[in-house]
């Protein structure tokens, strides 16, 4: 019975990871927030004994990781006009 439930976590956990292959940063991101909230609430709600903690975590994690993809995007272009800027500056001389 115990070999068995750790082979079903295993299973999902190769799924779950094979499923995280073709996403964009932005996805994989808002994921990683949702994956870290959910497990924060599950801890409150262990402790607290109201799992309704798991659903805010998740709805707050995965807003908190698309808003901080959207900073990192911000300042990914931000950084690539300044390398263009340069570059026009140097072969303007």
């Amino acid at each position: 019975m115990r070999r068995n439930l750790f082979l079903a976590c295993g299973l999902a956990g190769t799924l779950a990871l094979a499923g995280c292959a073709g996403m964009s940063e932005t996805e994989q991101r808002t994921l990683s927030g949702a994956a870290i909230g959910t497990a924060a609430g599950v801890a409150v709600g262990a402790i607290t004994g109201e799992w309704a903690w798991a659903a805010g975590g998740a709805a707050i994690g995965a807003a908190s990781g698309y808003i901080y993809d959207q900073q990192k995007q911000k300042e990914k272009r931000a950084y690539e006009q300044g390398v263009q800027q340069g570059k026009q500056q140097a072969t303007q001389k």
